[in-house]
């Protein structure tokens, strides 16, 4: 074999003349260690090495002089070692199977062998070119395609004649040989056992040979219970083998024999590691799998350097493809086995750089508890690892489905504590940390903020302020932290303030912490930073956070009255911080810190002790100006804040913020011009309604609106919504209240002259009556239309004049009815309203009449909001005023059966406010026509029921109408009527 690696020429016939020598090395191997073996035999031995001889010469010939040597005489050298080769198959043939009784197989692949080496040819036509480097292990050379091809078909004949093709024909055909002994078997084919590798008492071969004192080597245990079992019957002490009585017990270590067994078991070690290493590279069957797995993991727990040459020879990294096997079986017996390979950090490096960590996470979803405890076994070997840690924690669903084993206790005990244990040893990194926070887990988390190092607890603390709680923990984790939080804030480290901020603003974000938050004294430190404290050197901003955490607290609910902020008696509601925090929005801060300052100020307004000390400090300090001022902010929200704080104050000084509005640049013109979008946000609802419940009879902001150009934008706005036939949102329903409500303040001050002529030209009557009927998805819209209507029609008697006869004109009213025409149809003249007594249109005189309101204005009085029901008849009554004609009025709405509709509104309701007004109504119709209503039963319980439950004021105005009914007797002895 040596004399091969060192020929240049011919050497690829020459290597597979090799490779033939090399696989008889087993059969040779066999035989020596056989017992009874027959004389023909050795002779056939004898006749081996005779030929073995003979190639050696003919190897070193081509060695000798290779360059030298014609190609005609090469040619025969080749022939000759052909026919040697051919010679040598014939001597194996001869060899019986029946010797190797313990191992048939082997007997099986020598007779394949034989057979192939006697029809064995080389090419001799043309010399290889194909040099192949010395050093290349023989035993890795595959041989021709011929010889692959009778390979195969000595298998189909139930033969295998090499060691791969052995491991593939293992199971065919139902050749049934037990998985259990293939591998150790074929190891032990290579490297053969000498029988003084066993104990003559245990017939095992030995760990620790020793020698007695007749020469024979037994295994010391067993030995040693031997002379105790005889001690014991009180019997001579005698050797198992020789019978011979001993003198003495001395064990006498054989150490040249246990340095040959522990050689061998080395030996064979490594062999049975590359056989399964071959079997798992074939992969052909399951079993075979199974079978090469279950030896290697016994090779693993035999010895700890077996390990180290698993990892060497790379069989830890085939390992790991097989843990994505289809059968079930091959995936638990490779997790068993990575999880002892394991063991060592050489062993977790391999393992990590391959695909075993998601494959075993993949198999903890498995419905079979053997296989998810395999995989659980190989994670938590894995896990203690700080590297890998990292690399299972980065792995998609791991952290979340160990987290779910965890506390699934019940169902699996098992998987639980090993999945806690994982878990455990996870917590090296910070990123699982984070993970497992963010899945649920959040005791590592808390466990590392309150007794970690000042780093870690930067670091963790930082985290929580980025970490969405859920409700079932946020009170949890505010008390576990809170006192560390307040301890990191009053240290002098800006990193450790900064995320602790962080992160009480966001446990203080949740409103069910407001009250563990004021227990652990979170509000006055936060108090000091917003007043006292002053580092302008800092990275962080703590007025702002300190601002916002306040702002957080009081919107939970928490009452500011039982907020203390000071020892000396200050509480959140006290004037002292009330002055303070108006006096700071004086000066020029940041907007973040404005918005947060006012948010606290918003809190604040909600008692009325509270409330009126703002009132007073910003009428003192005249701190309005500064709010109107944020309406300008780009910052979104600080517009918002400082737009409800207005309207809040509005009820107190609403005409100071309406002056101050319009002193202020851009204002108000810039809150309703800004409204130029298809996207309605809060921010605009908040503007237009601040300007639209400033008080209304405020002139020179009504003025200040119309010189600003908004009116057309307000009423193209509110077209645009009503011609919409998409859903109405709240931001939308509330924007479109501001819309109108402004329109209607407009309505209040129709004695100016520039207001009077905008109402006129674009024609407000129409605008609100329309407002009445569709859909605004608002019941104060409606409400609010029907005021302006009512305010507009106030106006009319003043705005209507006589008509003045035109000749040839054919020109006529179209909405006045035919009944109210004055002279012949057949004369030329100009129809007048017959209530106001004059020429009407709803443009310039907003005539009730003539923009068809008054029907709808009707129809509202079956509407289901009251403040509705009143606002309508209040417009109503306009109609019905001493300055118009109130008997064609009452024709009019007569024919509307407006009675019949008022006595509905009084069944309905009985609020004092709506049957004063429906009363007034009910009298001008018994007045003026009370024997057309005689008959009217309901009208007559209607006045009865008053009389009898309503107050004063109501059984009064009953009374005086049953008088006009002709019903002078009291209620005590009336009759139906």
């Amino acid at each position: 074999m040596s004399s091969v690696l060192e020929v240049n020429t011919e050497k690829e016939n020459l290597l597979e003349f090799g490779s033939y020598l090399h696989r008889t090395t087993p059969a040779l191997s066999e035989l020596q260690v056989t017992e009874n073996v027959p004389p023909s035999t050795t002779e056939t031995l004898r006749s081996l090495a005779a030929k073995v001889d003979i190639a050696k010469e003919l190897v070193e010939k081509c060695n000798s002089g290779a360059k030298s040597v014609p190609a005609s005489e090469l040619k025969i050298i080749i022939e000759q070692i052909e026919g040697v080769v051919n010679s040598i198959g014939q001597d194996i043939g001869t060899i019986p199977s029946n010797i190797f009784q313990k191992h048939k197989y082997a007997g099986t692949a020598i007779q394949s062998l034989a057979k192939e080496m006697q029809n064995a040819q080389f090419n001799t036509d043309v010399c290889s070119k194909n040099n192949m480097e010395g050093e290349q292990d023989l035993y890795q050379v595959q041989t021709s395609k011929e010889e692959f091809k009778t390979t195969d078909n000595n298998i189909g004949n139930g033969e295998m004649p090499r060691l791969k093709d052995f491991l593939k024909g293992m199971y065919y055909h139902g050749k049934n040989i037990p998985p259990s002994k293939t591998l150790n078997q074929l190891a032990e084919q290579i490297e053969p056992l000498y029988e003084a590798f066993f104990c003559p008492l245990t017939k095992k071969v030995m760990d620790d040979p020793v020698t007695i004192e007749t020469g024979v080597t037994y295994e010391r245990k067993a030995i040693k219970k031997w002379f105790e079992n005889l001690i014991n019957n009180s019997q001579d002490i005698v050797c198992p083998v020789t019978k011979q009585k001993l003198h003495s017990r001395v064990l006498s270590t054989n150490l040249a024999l246990k340095t040959m067994i522990t050689e061998w078991k080395e030996r064979n070690e490594a062999s049975r590691m590359r056989v399964a290493q071959t079997a798992l590279s074939l992969a052909s069957s399951a079993s075979v799998i199974l079978d090469a797995i279950r030896d290697l993991e016994d090779l693993c727990t035999k010895r700890e350097h077996n390990k180290l040459k698993m990892h060497n020879f790379g069989v830890t990294k085939i390992l790991t493809q097989f843990l994505e096997y289809d059968d079930r079986d091959v995936r638990c017996e490779t997790s068993k086995a990575l999880r002892c390979l394991a063991e060592d950090d050489r062993g977790k490096e391999i393992i990590a750089k391959t695909r075993a960590i998601t494959a075993a996470v993949k198999m903890l979803s498995s419905d079979h508890l053997q296989e998810k405890h395999a995989s659980l076994s190989l994670l938590l070997q894995l896990s203690k690892s700080e590297l890998i840690c990292r690399n299972i924690g980065a792995t998609p669903g791991a952290i979340l489905m160990l987290i779910t084993m965890k506390y699934n206790e019940r169902t699996d005990f098992v998987s639980a504590e090993r999945a806690g244990e994982t878990l455990k040893n996870m917590e090296k990194c910070q990123d699982n940390i984070k993970c497992m926070a963010e899945n649920g887990l959040l005791e590592p988390l808390l466990n590392h903020i309150v007794d970690g190092d000042e780093e870690m607890q930067i670091e963790m603390v930082s985290y929580l302020g980025d970490l969405v709680l859920g409700n079932d923990m946020k009170n949890y984790v505010a008390r576990r932290t809170s006192p560390i939080l307040i301890k990191m804030i009053q240290c002098g480290n800006t990193f450790s303030r900064k995320a602790a901020f962080k992160a009480l603003l966001r446990l203080s974000s949740h409103h069910s912490n407001g009250t563990t938050l004021i227990e652990a004294g979170v509000v006055p430190i936060m108090v000091d930073e917003i007043f006292i404290r002053k580092i302008y050197d800092e990275p962080v901003d703590s007025k702002e956070e300190s601002a916002a955490v306040i702002a957080n607290i009081l919107e939970s609910g928490a009452d500011p009255r039982f907020i203390q902020v000071y020892k000396h008696g200050h509480t959140m509601a006290s004037d002292y911080v009330i002055y303070n925090i108006v006096h700071m929005l004086r000066y020029s801060n940041t907007d973040e810190l404005n918005k947060n300052l006012i948010r606290i100020l918003l809190s604040l307004t909600k008692l009325p002790k509270p409330f009126a000390a703002i009132v007073s400090v910003m009428k003192e300090t005249e701190a309005s100006y500064n709010v109107i001022e944020f309406l300008n902010s780009k910052n979104e929200d600080l517009v918002i804040n400082s737009g409800k704080l207005l309207i809040k104050l509005i009820t107190h000084m609403g005409h100071t913020i309406a002056e101050a509005l319009c002193k202020t640049r851009e204002q108000p013109g810039s809150l309703i011009k800004k409204l130029e979008t298809d996207q309605v946000t809060k921010k605009h609802a908040i503007s237009v309604n601040l300007v639209a419940k400033l008080p209304h009879h405020n002139l020179t902001l009504n003025l200040a609106l119309l010189h600003s150009g908004t009116i057309p934008i307000i009423i193209n706005n509110i077209q645009n919504f009503q011609r919409s036939e998409t859903r109405i949102g709240r931001h939308e329903r509330h924007y479109i209240e501001g819309l109108v409500g402004i329109l209607l303040r407009f309505t209040t001050t129709l004695y100016d002259h520039e207001i009077l002529q905008m109402a006129k030209e674009q024609n407000l009557t129409t605008v609100f009556t329309e407002l009445l009927v569709r859909k605004s998805g608002s019941d104060e819209v409606q409400r609010m239309s029907a005021i302006g209507l009512e305010n507009l029609s106030s106006e009319t008697v003043n705005l209507s004049k006589p008509a003045m006869e035109i000749r040839g004109s054919t020109k006529m009213t179209k909405f006045l009815p035919r009944v109210f025409s004055i002279g012949s149809r057949r004369e030329s003249r100009v129809k007048q309203c017959p209530v106001h007594r004059g020429a009407c249109s709803p443009s310039t005189t907003f005539c009730l009449l003539e923009s068809n309101a008054l029907g709808k204005l009707v129809r509202c009085l079956q509407h289901e909001n009251v403040k509705v029901v009143e606002a309508a008849l209040s417009a109503i009554c306009t109609l019905l005023d001493e300055k118009v004609d109130v008997e064609r009025s009452l024709e009019v709405l007569g024919e509307m059966e407006l009675v019949e509709q008022v006595v509905g509104v009084l069944r309905k309701h009985k609020q004092d406010g709506i049957w004063q007004k429906a009363f007034w109504v009910i009298e001008r119709f018994v007045v003026k026509k009370g024997e057309e209503l005689y008959s009217d039963e309901q009208l007559s319980e209607v006045l009865q029921d008053a009389y009898q439950h309503g107050n004063s004021r109501s059984r009064q105005v009953a009374q005086n109408m049953l008088s006009h009914l002709k019903k002078s007797n009291l209620p005590r002895n009336f009759t139906a009527v």
